[in-house]
């Protein structure tokens, strides 16, 4: 039932891609190993660079990463070194020859898995939960969003008994295979236990055939190194030009600010 099963899974082959895309063959499970290796690997040895996706294509002799993410000054670091050295640890971990590219995320309050990490991290610096939820809700709303839905759960400001909250806008109608919604799950490690946050934002409804290639529209926003650079640095300006806005607007922007301050 659309409750109760993942909602990028059950529009597969509908509106979404997969993010693996290969031929499996003989080795087939080898591979789907080596695909999980290289995605647990990156998202924690890049851990404070906004990874959204990864994306993972094989040829015979070559892996094609390509990794979406709101702030690629981070991964690309200063002249392409990061991005070397991270190219020359995966082909340690997977023997084959890998290629990196690197696509920016434009609007990063429009992914579930940004929005989650960002709650996620604010959790864990101690800001009150309803604060860190309703900000990032609102963010996303005025990013553009037809809906957005946030569960939290776990010992939640340190309840000694664990229970969980939901916060709504807009709508996100998770039985309509067409509405593309976005979906994500972070933990939080907090000094009470691990605290649970999920993530539904609903960007409209898909009419017509989608192309389902994993990149698709993402090309164009391939970056070299130093311009990548320069944009993520705007990134980062651009969450503390929000949290201004909202002081002017109703005393709100303190938590604007921290947020900006957390990111970076």
């Amino acid at each position: 039932m659309g409750q109760k099963t993942n909602p990028i899974g059950n529009r597969l082959g509908i509106i979404r891609g997969w993010d693996s895309s290969w031929f499996g063959g003989k080795d087939m499970g080898k591979k789907v190993v080596e695909d999980e290796k290289i995605r647990t690997y990156l998202k924690a040895r890049i851990s404070k660079g906004g990874i959204a996706r990864i994306v993972i294509e094989r040829t015979l002799k070559r892996i094609t990463v390509t990794i979406h993410t709101s702030r690629p000054g981070i991964i690309i670091g200063k002249g392409g070194q990061e991005v070397d050295r991270i190219r020359e640890e995966i082909k340690r971990l997977t023997g084959t020859d890998v290629q990196i590219n690197i696509v920016e995320i434009r609007k990063p309050e429009m992914d579930a898995a940004i929005v989650a990490e960002q709650i996620a991290k604010q959790l864990e610096a101690r800001i009150n939960y309803r604060r860190a939820t309703k900000m990032s809700i609102q963010a996303t709303m005025r990013a553009g969003a037809e809906g957005i839905k946030v569960r939290i759960s776990g010992r939640l400001n340190g309840a000694e008994m664990a229970r969980s909250e939901e916060f709504k806008d807009g709508r996100t109608p998770l039985h309509t295979f067409r509405a593309d919604i976005d979906y994500a799950l972070c933990e939080a490690q907090t000094v009470y236990g691990k605290i649970g946050v999920k993530v539904w934002i609903c960007k409209g409804e898909v009419f017509g055939k989608r192309d389902l290639s994993p990149n698709v529209g993402a090309k164009k926003e391939q970056g070299g190194g130093r311009g990548g650079d320069r944009r993520g640095g705007g990134d980062r300006r651009g969450g503390d030009r929000c949290g201004g806005r909202d002081r002017g607007r109703g005393g709100r922007g303190r938590s604007g600010d921290n947020r900006g301050g957390g990111r970076r």
